[in-house]
């Protein structure tokens, strides 16, 4: 099975974006930010990316990258979606979507204020909410209160990222109400050397979830 709404983040090597897009994992994602272990260049991305089905969505994460650096770094990587995890403006975000790109902001909030934040974005954006904490914009592997996400659900599909395992991913799907998930640190044996038999394991946890819908939500 195809598994469009799950994102596995944090890939350093051809061998696990090969293994997980063997496997029916929907999105693969590499990291731009320098002071994370899972940093790749573009150059490396791309290699990463390379020779894989067009099904399998290619994510980038960036965290305030200016425009114009941005968007040249997602075409030499050959991405089909940018990931943006620090404080862009609503015109960078347009940006990067006139500049081809499917777009995800992170947004660390919930409440009031995440539904604010939530409505001020375009349709045509993806949402991802990720509210543990720790010294990285992502892969912290912090878990946090996931039913605070639960209100959104009402306005717009939505993504989960924050302390996701195979063991709770079905757990944070019932509580959070989110139509896709981000796993980065939640299936490693280190920072940015995947645990291939883990990938199955929350796989297989996916696909049983009664809340699977199969969005599209990677590549808008």
């Amino acid at each position: 099975m195809f598994t469009n709404n799950l994102k596995i983040c944090g890939i350093t090597t051809p061998e696990t974006a090969r293994f997980c897009a063997e496997r029916g994992v929907g999105a693969l994602g590499v990291v731009f930010f320098r002071q994370s272990p899972r940093y790749v260049t573009p150059q490396r991305a791309r290699s990463i990316f390379e020779d894989l089905p067009a099904s399998s969505a290619r994510v980038g994460v960036f965290v305030d990258t200016p425009p114009s650096e941005l968007i040249a770094m997602a075409k030499e990587a050959a991405l089909d979606t940018v990931q943006l995890h620090g404080h862009e403006s609503i015109h960078e975000i347009i940006a990067a979507q006139e500049a081809g790109f499917h777009v995800v902001k992170v947004l660390k909030a919930t409440g009031n204020k995440l539904l604010e934040a939530a409505c001020s974005l375009p349709a045509t954006v993806g949402i991802l909410i990720e509210c543990g904490t720790g010294t990285l914009p992502g892969g912290n592997g912090a878990v946090w209160d996931w039913a605070a996400a639960a209100p959104l659900a009402k306005i717009r599909p939505f993504a989960l990222a924050g302390g996701l395992t195979p063991q709770n991913l079905a757990e944070a799907v019932r509580l959070s109400k989110a139509s896709a998930w981000d796993v980065s640190s939640g299936v490693e044996r280190a920072p940015g050397l995947k645990d291939h038999s883990e990938i199955l394991h929350l796989l297989a946890t996916a696909q049983k979830l009664e809340s699977f819908n199969n969005t599209l939500f990677w590549k808008g």
